[in-house]
């Protein structure tokens, strides 16, 4: 869908690692290797979206750092695109329903750093969840959204261990129970 919108293809590797999660930032060498594209096509990019505001720039010694600009007018609307392109929003509607004592959904691993790898790791935080029905969901939203989803269920007492151990950093809280 979005890459009808936008036609390059560098620009929309940039702009689901920098604006799917707000906390996201990198450098021009880091996205360079990452994208396996040259610096210069990258750096283009880069100067374009801070030039219209919707990047904020930082300094880590020599390196020159790019967050999104959540301050922008753009910012929410070029998230919830992304939600949407990602499919993101059709797995919280098919999968929330009916689940059970859900509290909370993240999006941890490459997705929370804003890297399209086509694996989505989900952690549902939550009591007595029907892993069965979860399954079945899961299975229907992936075929809906062309990508693969591995999920963890745990509970609000494991929830801070497991999203802060083993050197996790990396989340990005999608769905959260209204109270």
């Amino acid at each position: 869908m979005i890459d009808a919108l936008i036609t390059s293809k560098t620009r929309i590797k940039l702009i689901t690692r920098l604006f799917l999660n707000s906390n996201a930032k990198s450098h021009l060498r880091g996205l360079a290797g990452e994208f396996g594209e040259s610096s210069n096509a990258i750096r283009l990019e880069l100067n374009r979206f801070e030039k219209a505001g919707l990047l904020t720039t930082s300094l880590a010694g020599n390196k020159k750092n790019f967050q999104a600009n959540t301050q922008h007018p753009l910012y929410t609307d070029i998230h919830n695109i992304l939600l949407k392109h990602l499919g993101f929003d059709q797995i919280i509607q098919k999968v929330i329903e009916g689940l059970g004592d859900i509290r909370r959904v993240y999006i941890t691993g490459d997705y929370a750093c804003g890297r399209d790898t086509g694996i989505i790791n989900l952690l549902f935080v939550g009591n007595h969840v029907d892993t069965i029905y979860l399954a079945n969901l899961v299975k229907k939203a992936e075929e809906l959204i062309k990508r693969t989803i591995q999920y963890t269920i745990k509970t609000e007492s494991e929830e801070t261990d497991y999203l802060f151990g083993k050197g996790n950093t990396e989340f990005l809280l999608l769905w959260q129970e209204d109270k």
